[in-house]
């Protein structure tokens, strides 16, 4: 008010000065301060209305939230150029922005918002002295890295004039709005970023679980015939070849010992799986003679590498039950292991019945083995089968060379 009044006081000496006394020698104070009430009317009426709506956003009242230029500092927790997106999409959809003006590269964010009269064009703020300023406001949001997960906002919301015309208009809290829209927008993103991370988490969380309970169930693959014909031919035996059953009963104690559940981290070996198959053959042998034949070659140097618990078993016993038993005159089951590149590739083969229609499974073993391998290594380990020569099947497992690490039911973690 003060600075208008000056200006005013300034005009009607000029006035008076150049037009009233050369002139028409009257005296025009009365007129002068009649113009001066009026004056300090409109300016009145313009800085009530900017003081009321100014406390409505803020709540309070202060040097900050009155002056027309806002300025925030805003620290948000991603890195810089996340930030910067979220920024410029916050200024975009400001309401009224024209111009928008964005530098990915420096990280900047310039803007042109039309100022809304926030009393509409028929009200007396519509015809108040604000009007001979711009009617529009101007935004500046710089974006300062803060580490490789933070990034630091600088944002300047002011009129679109030079700083001087603050002293004669004000913008009816129009900054403070868009200053505050943006702090809204930014938090309300980032809680909605964050509310995805969560639910993420627990949607993770939820199909380890899933993915745990479905190994367990993959892992329970001891059949319990195997071990009632077991039992019942070692009974056979202690009555006429005593020694025989006691070597039968000490290969089952060997084969379940290596059957029994592992705590989720504890890893198996080609070692380990290897001597649990060695023990379930052996029982094997004693019950098939001579129609049962084994051949290992895996080397010492890979019996260390990290193997998933029971499927080597798995492919042992497929040979076992598809191929040689329903054979006549059995035949041999060969275990191998061979390094490929990064990979260790563990197969097992045998000469018998082959891909038969009497020979076939249900193929419900070899789909748990696919699946196990899915679950634990992803695409890093397969699974092929094919036909041996001159006959029977060929069933080969290659997962990662991994010896210092951890295999668990969620995948292969490295220690």
């Amino acid at each position: 008010m003060l600075a208008w009044l000056g200006c005013y006081l300034f005009l009607c000496i000029l006035v008076n000065q150049t037009i009233f006394e050369p002139l028409f020698d009257i005296d025009p104070s009365g007129w002068f301060a009649l113009g001066a009430l009026l004056l300090a009317s409109f300016i009145a009426s313009g800085v009530f209305s900017h003081i009321r709506r100014v406390r409505l956003i803020a709540g309070t009242l202060n040097a900050s939230s009155l002056s027309n230029r806002q300025r925030r500092q805003i620290e948000i927790p991603f890195e810089a150029g996340e930030a910067f997106d979220l920024i410029d999409a916050a200024i975009r959809e400001l309401p009224g922005a024209e111009i928008v003006d964005s530098a990915r590269d420096s990280l900047q964010v310039r803007a042109k918002v039309r100022r809304i009269d926030p009393y509409g064009s028929g009200s007396h703020a519509g015809w108040s002295l604000d009007h001979f300023g711009s009617r529009r406001n101007q935004i500046l949001a710089t974006v300062t890295p803060n580490g490789d997960a933070a990034g630091s906002v600088t944002l300047i919301c002011e009129p679109e004039g030079a700083a001087w015309t603050d002293v004669l208009l004000v913008d009816h809290g129009t900054n403070l709005e868009n200053a505050e829209a943006i702090v809204r927008a930014i938090t309300r993103r980032v809680a909605a970023r964050r509310r995805g991370e969560q639910a993420q988490v627990r949607q993770t969380a939820t199909e380890k679980e899933l993915t745990v309970a479905k190994l367990n169930l993959l892992h329970a693959q001891v059949e319990p015939h195997f071990l009632y014909n077991t039992l019942a031919s070692a009974q056979v035996l202690t009555r006429s070849d005593p020694a025989r059953a006691d070597e039968m009963l000490g290969n089952l104690i060997q084969y379940l010992r290596h059957s029994l559940p592992r705590t989720e981290d504890a890893p198996s070996t080609i070692g380990e799986e290897l001597e649990r198959a060695r023990a379930y053959l052996d029982i094997l042998k004693i019950r098939m003679g001579p129609r049962l034949q084994l051949q290992v070659d895996i080397p010492d140097a890979l019996r260390g590498v990290l193997f998933p618990t029971m499927m080597l078993q798995t492919l042992v016993e497929n040979a076992i039950k598809h191929g040689l038993e329903p054979k006549p005159g059995g035949g041999t089951v060969w275990i191998l292991a061979r390094q490929v590149d990064n990979t260790v590739a563990v197969t097992v083969a045998d000469d018998g019945r082959g891909f038969t229609a009497e020979g076939g499974g249900t193929g419900v073993g070899l789909r748990n083995v696919r699946e196990r391998l899915r679950l634990a290594y992803g695409s890093a380990a397969s699974f092929s089968i094919v036909a041996n020569f001159p006959s029977g099947v060929a069933a080969t497992i290659t997962v990662p060379n991994a010896v210092n690490s951890t295999l668990n039911a969620g995948g292969l973690h490295h220690a």
